[in-house]
């Protein structure tokens, strides 16, 4: 069986995404049953963020948790499940939304770089920033 977590820690690209994970303790929640979408940033999507951000992150479990969440919906949605939609419910709770110019696919301020990487329990889409909700 392999887990959302599983794959993210296989890719390589996901170091900081996946120590954040840790940190806010979802990691039995992301490796249960789900199904999950996770909007994955890779580590240099982290490593866009301004100097200071990710490390006050993982010192505020309660904000770095909001910021993960806010990268997860609920079931298993495959690129062409996502295209239908104009915006997406969070785990977080705040809607992502859904759009698309000259066939570049973003997620909030995100750009989608690479789609449906599928686990057990749910799908990775990468993406090339960090998700920040309001």
């Amino acid at each position: 069986m392999s887990t959302i977590v599983d794959l993210a820690v296989k890719a390589g690209t996901f170091k900081t995404l996946v120590a954040a994970v840790k940190a806010a303790d979802l990691v039995s929640t992301l490796s249960g049953p789900g199904p999950f979408t996770v909007f994955a940033p890779t580590d240099d999507a982290f490593a866009k963020l301004p100097a200071g951000t990710v490390q006050s992150l993982l010192e505020d479990k309660a904000k770095l948790t909001a910021v993960l969440t806010y990268h997860v919906v609920g079931g298993s949605m495959l690129s062409g499940d996502v295209l239908k939609q104009k915006s997406l419910t969070t785990a977080q709770g705040s809607p992502l939304p859904v759009t698309v110019s000259d066939g570049v696919v973003m997620v909030g301020q995100a750009k989608v770089l690479k789609t449906d990487s599928t686990a057990d329990n749910g799908v990775i889409h990468v993406i090339d920033s960090v998700l920040i909700p309001e």
